[in-house]
């Protein structure tokens, strides 16, 4: 599969976003974690970031257009960290961590915000607290990751101070079930989580040397832990992706090499080479020239985005990466657009947002890459 990109041009796209906004709170921080680019029910992309007073949104003017709105401030204060996730009904979820200064020093808590339509305002940010009373252990608290179940229930993974993994679930009606601990550890921060097109819920958890690895076997489940997976990954790297009915093939970055590695529970890790930069890998099925494939990116130590494809599940025929010429600040994103072309998003090293939508080449050729 022909994998080709081009050097990104300087020229400015008709949005300016942050260069037009000149002040530091609307430039990106880095980018979220998770799905920060998605498509809406509407046909427009959406992306998100991290900024410094809270949460930065660009949206599409149009389906497929190259021209955006944004960046628009979310106000969130004390926002740390950002993950999105989007529900099969089309909903984006926003789940972060904050530290705000009360009663003479820091509290940690996690709050979320829903986002129902593209380009609407959010919900307002409600705090989903903290599983720790002590002030002390609260700020141990990790960075979360959220997944949606089929019923559109968001679930928040953490870890707790002390190491173990817990789970918030949402009820009916918004409300919200007590922590649970799902009684796995030692966990670092850096959890992958991906629900299936049949609802249930895969969960990858950084453990050292090896990674835990639990899921839910019907939709709404019990989480049950499946056997450890003995292969170190960075923290922060992992990402899943549903290669068939039910089936999660997660990539990471070997916590030893550096170099991308692709795993189906049960079989072999298969290496895929490069060298990444401890950000998340972004991963994508797409179809390309007619097949069903797995595009593949990350940014590499140098910073500079690594681009590849493969046939899925096929990851064991060898992969080959391209260097786009672009760099970013925390991992990249990948979605399909309106009309079905691949899109790479990225924060640059200034702060704003650099999109590069695939071209009418065989293959996968990016078109040069537009700042917004």
């Amino acid at each position: 599969m022909p994998v080709r990109s081009r050097r990104s041009v300087q020229g400015k796209s008709p949005a300016q976003g942050a260069d037009e906004q000149g002040t530091s709170r609307h430039r990106a921080l880095g980018a979220a974690r998770g799905q920060w680019l998605v498509l809406g029910k509407d046909g427009r992309l959406t992306a998100y970031a991290l900024g410094a007073e809270g949460v930065l949104r660009w949206t599409e003017n149009r389906p497929g257009d190259t021209t955006w709105t944004g960046p628009e401030l979310l106000p969130v204060p004390g926002l740390t960290d950002l993950s999105v996730v989007q529900g099969q009904d089309g909903f984006v979820h926003l789940v972060g961590r904050r530290t705000v200064h009360r009663d003479g020093g820091d509290a940690v808590d996690l709050v979320s915000a829903t986002q129902f339509q593209t380009g609407r305002p959010t919900t307002q940010w409600h705090s989903l607290g903290n599983p720790h009373a002590e002030r002390e252990k609260a700020a141990g608290l990790g960075t979360p990751t959220p997944a949606v179940s089929s019923s559109g229930a968001v679930h928040v993974f953490v870890r707790n101070a002390g190491g173990s993994l817990l789970v918030r679930r949402e009820k009916a009606g918004g409300t919200w079930h007590a922590w649970q601990d799902l009684k796995a550890r030692p966990v670092l921060d850096g959890i992958a989580a991906v629900a299936t097109e049949a609802g249930c819920v895969s969960i990858l958890a950084p453990s050292g040397g090896a990674a835990l690895h639990l899921r839910q076997h019907e939709p709404e489940g019990s989480y049950q832990r499946d056997q450890d997976i003995p292969f170190g990954h960075a923290p922060g790297t992992a990402a899943g992706l549903e290669t068939a009915p039910g089936r999660v093939t997660y990539y990471w970055a070997d916590d030893a090499t550096g170099g991308i590695v692709a795993y189906r529970p049960g079989t072999w890790a298969i290496p895929l080479g490069g060298a990444s930069s401890p950000d998340p890998v972004a991963a994508l099925r797409a179809p390309l020239d007619g097949y069903d494939c797995t595009v593949l990116a990350h940014r590499a130590l140098d910073g500079q985005v690594m681009l590849t494809a493969c046939g899925t599940e096929n990851e064991g025929g060898g992969v080959w990466w391209s260097p786009t010429g672009e760099h970013c600040v925390g991992g990249p994103a990948l979605a399909c657009d309106a009309y079905g072309r691949v899109v790479l998003a990225l924060i640059d090293e200034q702060g704003a947002l650099r999109i590069a939508r695939q071209n009418r080449e065989p293959g996968l050729a990016l078109e040069p890459s537009v700042r917004v």
